[in-house]
């Protein structure tokens, strides 16, 4: 039996092309490996991060490809239709990360009732929650399209539920107001719900682009929707906070200057501890800092004690998902051609931000 892969050039994202991957016979698998089908997954411009930032995070030795080329991981639903281990059977679901593929071979460890981990060597050294599945068979959340939803932006709904967490636990480092770039992103719009929604909801301001414009406005959880080139006329009368989700050096720099001292916390969202580049002068205002999630997860761990962070963002999906159909068209699409078009576009930036894309390399 043969997989079907999607792989990219490591050095040249725009550079694809499908391969067929030979799987080990039924009888062949290992002791308790599971050979399960990739039903279907979700594709968003965060996972043209994932492949950024591949051998920074090691999510290229997740699914390797062969020389010089790589698998962009995806999150999607699997069936298992071998299993070799005692308490798994055929015909169960999982919910985790995938490869953009037809098949994949898990080594299932640590099986739980309501979960398990896939124990193969080249996947570790990486942030445990990508080698963890969740068993959803029957689960009605993880269906349908409550399913889609859940692979379109629950992994990136824990990151805004991360970064309010902190901006709450410090007050907001005394700002009034919150600034959100590249506010059509789904993480900001994620962050820009509970910034809005949650008890003393802050003043959000989404920064855009103009042809994002009017998506960001029919969110409902901006408070104030300002292009980027006209980021100099907001007031600077009260104190702020910048979360930086689009990256861009020169924006930053322009509402540091701006806003100068009223400028209270600066933070660009990353996978990962590093330093930024070095800007040209001194910014007025708050430093700029990196906020790295598994920092935070490590101290709410400890201090919520086991489950409590899950409990806490549960309660927040489960408050935010319902308004995902107003807010979200799901796209489906299957076939070869239908990956490789919706991947392209997503790499150039033809998606407009109001779709979310399940696909499915299956025929």
């Amino acid at each position: 039996m043969n997989s079907t892969d999607f792989i990219v050039a490591r050095h040249d994202f725009s550079e694809c092309k499908f391969i067929e991957t030979q799987l080990p016979n039924a009888g062949a698998l290992p002791d308790e490996a599971l050979l399960v089908k990739i039903e279907r997954f979700a594709f968003t411009a965060n996972n043209i991060t994932y492949a950024t930032l591949g051998d920074q995070l090691k999510y290229w030795q997740l699914f390797p490809g062969p020389q010089g080329f790589g698998n962009i991981p995806v999150w999607g639903f699997g069936e298992v239709v071998v299993s070799r281990h005692p308490s798994i059977e055929a015909g169960e679901r999982l919910f985790g990360y995938f490869p953009m593929a037809t098949h994949l071979v898990i080594e299932a460890a640590d099986v739980r009732k309501h979960g398990l981990r896939d124990a193969a060597a080249h996947r570790q050294g990486v942030a445990p929650v990508y080698n963890a599945y969740a068993r959803v068979s029957g689960i009605g959340d993880f269906e349908g399209r409550n399913g889609d939803y859940q692979a379109l932006l629950r992994p990136l709904f824990m990151l805004s539920f991360l970064v309010d967490d902190f901006l709450r636990e410090h007050e907001f480092f005394g700002a009034r107001r919150v600034m959100l770039s590249s506010a059509s992103s789904k993480t900001a719009f994620g962050l820009a719900y509970l910034l809005h929604s949650n008890p003393e909801p802050m003043h959000v301001i989404g920064l855009t682009s103009a042809g994002n414009a009017d998506f960001v406005r029919s969110l409902g959880c901006y408070h104030e929707v300002v292009l980027y080139d006209q980021v100099e006329t907001l007031p600077q009368d009260s104190p702020v906070a910048f979360v930086d989700m689009a990256g861009n050096s020169a924006i930053r720099a322009r509402l540091h200057h701006h806003f100068r001292n009223a400028m209270k916390y600066s933070g660009q969202i990353g996978l990962t501890h590093q330093s930024f580049s070095p800007d040209e002068v001194e910014l007025p205002g708050a430093k700029p800092a990196w906020f790295f999630a598994p920092d935070q997860i490590r101290k709410r761990a400890k201090e919520w004690g086991a489950g409590g962070i899950d409990q806490r963002f549960g309660a927040a999906w489960s408050a935010f998902a319902p308004t995902l159909p107003a807010r979200l068209t799901v796209i489906e699409g299957r076939g070869r051609d239908a990956v490789k078009q919706v991947y392209l576009d997503t790499l150039n930036g033809r998606i407009p931000p109001a779709q979310g894309h399940i696909l499915s390399l299956l025929g």
